[in-house]
């Protein structure tokens, strides 16, 4: 099972994750999305596509563009399709 946490508080938690260069993967349905708040910071990757950014929130603290996911992933990506992984700033552990 892999937990995402901020200072303690669970922001996601599933056992279907998927690695990706080194990052998990959390589904949809894993995300406990009162925490999070989408951003307009978009970036690209040559093989993933474009991604789109969360703000995480928890206790009153703000980790600016924290999660990412990939909503129209490119082909080569599609297992990953609106699941969401975290910068270090979010621990994630399994």
């Amino acid at each position: 099972m892999a937990t995402a946490t901020v200072d303690g508080t669970v922001i996601a938690e599933s056992d279907t994750t998927v690695v990706v260069e080194g990052n998990h993967y959390f589904p949809p349905d894993s995300i406990r999305w009162d925490h999070f708040a989408e951003t307009d910071l978009t970036t690209g990757c040559p093989w993933k596509g474009t991604a789109s950014y969360y703000n995480v929130t928890v206790g009153g603290a703000e980790l600016a563009n924290a999660a990412w996911t990939y909503r129209d992933p490119k082909s080569a990506a599609a297992e990953i399709k609106d699941h969401v992984a975290f910068y270090p700033s979010v621990s994630v552990t399994n």
